[in-house]
């Protein structure tokens, strides 16, 4: 029986070494000819690596390379990135907000994906967000339905996330007063919020089938709505309808693959479990990957990854945070593969029975703020026949900006013409993009004289909702498979 031992570190003594220590960052143009190198120097401690690329991913920076150490005390990474437009980056401001966002201390816990409760002498303070994390069978029009609910229920929409995949369906909807802007806090009103849309998730529900609504005023939670959809999709199992792909143990990519290929094989002499990855690359991939090994409390010691001629390969040296032996048992290393898979898928969802591949578009919207709007748009969507796949809603100051993936029944382009259509609900600037329907990007395209957006400098969607969802509690039971 192979034992390792691993040195306990007092949590006041660890944050006494950051104080010490504090993370060093230097951003370097010269070294690479086509992109910006991050180098990270700090004292390790646990959910830094995922600290770390949240920070680069929130501010839309494609990470084409890292190489990750954290074998010991200390914490040292380096990150290829480039903008959105594949330049390196060039703008002071920028470079000066990632070193202060990096060298940031995290408040404590916040890495953490188990509960963290409220203490008693606050339950009946007022709470200062009203949030609702809802989990259950996907099908077409059911996001229209539960903004439809809450309409009537006097509850405004101000943020709103969702994914589909493997035929499951994961939002998060941050709400307002709509009389009166601010939380709901009344436990009557509440729960007939609650029992509502309790409703509209059971229709047409099958025998066993799994559901979840689950509604909470707290705000001392900061989990990343990103990485909590990640782990509702997690805690309803969506990873148990994936499937690798076959054929090759070694995992390549073989040429016209578009599958996602992982391995997991044991170093015996360092103890270690390799992780190799190959897929598609795109946008916030490294961040999905890193999510996923985080909440399932594996460690990473050493990762490399890297990207070419749109392929990536990620390579992660890992341990188990309680037990080295956990991956020993073929079962728990299926099950790792099958979520690390289903994290590469869910943020490209695929179309149920039909297409690997999701060919659909991206609408984009801007327009004024205002009660009921996600509720006419996708109204409007379901009314003409057309599948939500995916939903990045919200608020940038008096504007309501979204970006929604949409399909037809047989999964392909819909008609442009819904563009007109989407207008006339919601006014404002509305966008179809055919070409990059998965990637969101800012709002910035001109559709037509008469209607132009301009563009904030950096203005991220992403971003724009964890601003919004930060506090958004992730007091709700530990995620269990």
């Amino acid at each position: 029986m192979e034992i390792f031992y691993q040195p306990h570190i007092d949590p006041e003594i660890e944050s006494l070494i950051e104080r010490i220590h504090p993370p060093r960052v230097c951003i370097e143009n010269d070294s690479c000819r086509n992109c910006s190198v991050v180098k990270v120097d700090s004292a390790n401690k646990n959910g830094i690596l995922l600290d770390m690329v949240q920070v680069l991913t929130d501010l839309d920076l494609n990470i084409s390379r890292s190489y990750i150490s954290s074998d010991g005390g200390w914490f040292m990474d380096v990150f290829h990135v480039t903008d959105q437009a594949g330049k390196k980056l060039t703008d002071q401001n920028l470079m000066l907000h990632i070193q202060k966002a990096l060298c940031a201390p995290r408040s404590r816990g916040q890495g953490n994906p188990e509960v963290c409760k409220e203490p008693k002498s606050q339950q009946n303070v007022p709470k200062e967000n009203t949030a609702l994390e809802i989990t259950g069978m996907d099908r077409p029009g059911l996001l229209s339905e539960i903004s439809a609910v809450l309409v009537d229920l006097g509850c405004h929409v101000t943020s709103a996330m969702a994914w589909t995949h493997n035929d499951r369906a994961a939002c998060i909807i941050y709400v307002e007063d709509a009389i009166k802007p601010g939380p709901i806090n009344d436990p009557t009103r509440l729960a007939r919020v609650e029992e509502q849309l309790e409703t509209v998730v059971e229709a047409h529900r099958g025998k066993g089938e799994r559901k979840s609504v689950r509604l909470t005023t707290f705000a001392a939670g900061r989990t990343h709505p990103e990485r909590r959809l990640h782990q509702l999709m997690y805690a309803d199992r969506d990873y148990e309808s994936c499937r690798a792909c076959h054929g090759d143990s070694s995992g390549e990519h073989k040429k016209g693959c578009d599958g996602t290929h992982v391995s997991v094989t044991k170093c015996e002499d360092k103890g270690y479990w390799a992780v190799q990855v190959r897929s598609r690359d795109r946008p916030k991939l490294l961040f999905d990957t890193v999510c996923v090994l985080t909440d399932m409390q594996y460690i990473v010691f050493h990762a490399a990854i890297s990207s070419k001629n749109s392929i990536a390969d990620q390579e992660y040296f890992i341990r188990h945070k309680g037990s080295n032996s956990t991956l020993d048992n073929k079962s728990e290393r299926d099950k790792l593969i099958l979520c690390l898979i289903s994290a590469i898928e869910r943020r490209v969802s695929h179309v149920r029975h039909v297409t690997p591949t999701i060919k659909g578009s991206r609408v984009d919207i801007r327009t004024d703020n205002r009660m009921g709007l996600l509720s006419n748009i996708t109204r409007v969507f379901r009314e003409n026949g057309l599948s939500i796949s995916r939903v990045e809603f919200g608020t940038d100051g008096e504007k309501a900006v979204g970006t929604f993936f949409v399909t037809d029944s047989s999964g392909e382009e819909v008609n442009p013409s819904i563009a007109e259509l989407v207008r006339q609900v919601c006014g404002g600037t509305v966008v179809i993009d055919h070409k990059s329907p998965h990637r969101v990007a800012p709002l910035s395209t001109k559709v037509d004289k008469e209607s132009k957006i301009e563009a904030e400098p950096r203005f991220s969607l992403g971003s724009m909702l964890w601003s919004q969802l930060e506090r958004l509690s992730s007091n709700f039971g530990p995620i269990k498979s």
